[in-house]
């Protein structure tokens, strides 16, 4: 009976850490439908994540990697770290189609993001490689370290997108800015 709490927190790893490696999969790799690292570069510029094909690469590393060591139980304060950080520039996005997903909201990477940290703070349980490790990568110091350079970088992806929306906006309201421009 005292292990349901370890069978619980395995059952969460492997769903969420599968989940969000499969999503970095499609970036990194265009596995599952996705457009890999260039189309989903070309597709984060024009969101006004610059340089579009470098934060390609850090958003599938964060799902990708932080997905897949989650699953593992493996450095799971900088797995869930990583995740939960590359789930707030995802969230930025759809926040202006407000919460629910059916409306293109933010509703499902506030979840992931949410679920990775809760992890990454809770620790991953028996039922994993932190625990075979004598949980060598996941120390208290850690914890507080990975979230913080998690939330500060972040803050500063997320500030350079929104100053750069708010820049394209503003030259498309004053005729600056035609089609091709935008492109680029």
């Amino acid at each position: 009976m005292h292990h349901r709490k370890d069978l619980g927190l395995l059952a969460l790893r492997l769903g969420v850490g599968g989940v969000l490696a499969a999503h970095g999969t499609q970036k990194l790799f265009g596995w599952c439908g996705g457009d890999g690292l260039d189309g989903t570069g070309q597709a984060m510029e024009a969101m006004g994540f610059r340089p579009g094909r470098l934060n390609a690469l850090a958003a599938g590393l964060g799902e990708a990697g932080g997905g897949l060591l989650l699953a593992l139980g493996l450095a799971t304060p900088v797995a869930g770290a990583a995740a939960a950080g590359t789930m707030a520039g995802a969230v930025s996005v759809n926040a202006p189609a407000g919460f629910f997903a059916q409306s293109g909201g933010y509703e499902f990477p506030a979840l992931l993001g949410c679920s990775a940290a809760a992890l990454g703070i809770a620790g991953p349980g028996r039922y994993s490689l932190d625990h075979l490790t004598r949980h060598a990568l996941d120390q208290p110091w850690l914890i507080a370290t990975a979230f913080t350079m998690s939330a500060l970088t972040a803050a500063a992806v997320i500030r350079r997108r929104i100053a750069v929306t708010s820049e394209r906006e503003l030259a498309e309201e004053r005729g600056f800015i035609d089609e091709q421009e935008l492109a680029e």
